[in-house]
């Protein structure tokens, strides 16, 4: 099967794709925020707080940037919700592999957990700064990977324009 059959790019809400674990775009406290965190938390409801808020801290801090944890999803129709912290563009250094790290980190949480499907948004591309074509291009590289191939990666969307970018860079790919 070739890897651009398991990736699907769709403009719309992540909170309402139907696969096994949506991933957060978190900050590093993991207690909601803006943007795509805020939205998750949201349409899980309060328990996605309270399972949020007995993962283990230090000063503060529940996922540092590049990496990943895996909670229960409250009242999201997936399973699990993998929280991941991508880097701020120009401050979080070396920003690609941190990027990578964070979907590199999310897909093997997934593999873990026994997931078939996960549903992604942009990483990093809110307030976080980062280059929209290049960080579409570090996930679709990730995503390729051969070890992920049998699990069907989405890409969730807000707007045409990212749509668009994403599926440019997975047009790249070559597949």
């Amino acid at each position: 099967m070739k890897n651009m059959d398991t990736i699907k790019i769709v403009q719309g809400d992540i909170t309402t794709a139907e696969v096994d674990a949506i991933v957060n775009a978190a900050n590093s406290r993991m207690l909601g925020g803006g943007g795509v965190d805020g939205a998750i938390h949201r349409a899980a409801g309060p328990k996605l707080l309270d399972v949020c808020k007995k993962v283990p801290a230090e000063n503060g801090v529940r996922c540092p940037a590049g990496e990943a944890r895996i909670t229960e999803a409250g009242n999201l129709t997936a399973k699990y919700v993998i929280h991941t912290v991508g880097p701020r563009y120009g401050v979080d250094r070396p920003a690609d592999r941190l990027l990578a790290s964070a979907y590199q980190n999310s897909l093997d949480l997934a593999v873990s957990h026994g997931c078939r499907s996960i549903a992604f948004p942009a990483i990093s591309c809110g307030v976080y700064g980062y280059p929209p074509k290049e960080a579409a291009r570090i996930a679709v590289s990730v995503c390729t990977q051969p070890e992920y191939k049998e699990m069907t990666k989405y890409f969730y969307l807000f707007s045409e324009k990212m749509a668009a970018i994403w599926a440019t860079a997975l047009s790249l790919t070559g597949m």
